[in-house]
């Protein structure tokens, strides 16, 4: 029995005034990557192209590890967008064949009144073969574990842009602006 389970999550963070802008920052994508996972769960496959070894979920009984290969494409102008190209679950590797992982999302700077504010949208969405004893639970039950699911996977990837993107770009800004000066 397929499943199709989705989640989506909005961003708008407002963005504290550095002497470098962020068009900069968000023009590397190894930045954004570290950013949205531990630096020691990527493996650089491609310039552009990366492996996040997530951390472990449950789902009922299951322990699932996801291992996604995601393209991470920049502009000049800060414009990013994410794309995942493959992924693995280890822990049911029977159920690879029978599954599709599919996330995508895009975030960029926008000028309001003087004011930059990064604005994104992600969607994750999931197909998946479900074998016994999963066909025994009520279809509602099993879309909404699996909804909510996801959705707090994307919320944990929110919590820690917000967090961590701001940070990160205030201190590689400093220390950019520590390089131009002492050159």
């Amino acid at each position: 029995m397929y499943n199709n389970f989705f989640a989506s999550q909005s961003v708008n963070i407002p963005v504290p005034q550095q002497s470098i802008s962020i068009h900069s920052y968000l023009s590397q994508p190894k930045r954004i990557v570290e950013v949205l996972a531990n630096s020691n769960s990527i493996e650089k496959l491609t310039n552009d192209t990366y492996r996040l070894k997530m951390k472990p979920l449950k789902f009922f009984m299951l322990k699932i590890e996801p291992i996604i290969d995601m393209k991470i494409l920049t502009t000049s102008e800060g414009v990013v967008n994410l794309k995942s190209v493959d992924c693995q679950l280890k822990g049911i590797e029977m159920i690879n064949e029978h599954f599709q992982l599919n996330l995508n999302g895009t975030m960029q700077p926008i000028k309001i009144h003087q004011k930059t504010i990064l604005e994104g949208k992600v969607e994750l969405a999931l197909q998946i073969f479900l074998p016994p004893p999963f066909n025994k639970i009520p279809k509602s039950i099993l879309l909404s574990t699996g909804n909510n699911l996801l959705g707090s996977i994307l919320l944990k990837m929110k919590k820690g842009l917000m967090h961590k993107l701001l940070l990160d770009y205030s201190n590689w800004a400093k220390s950019e602006e520590r390089s131009l000066l002492a050159a």
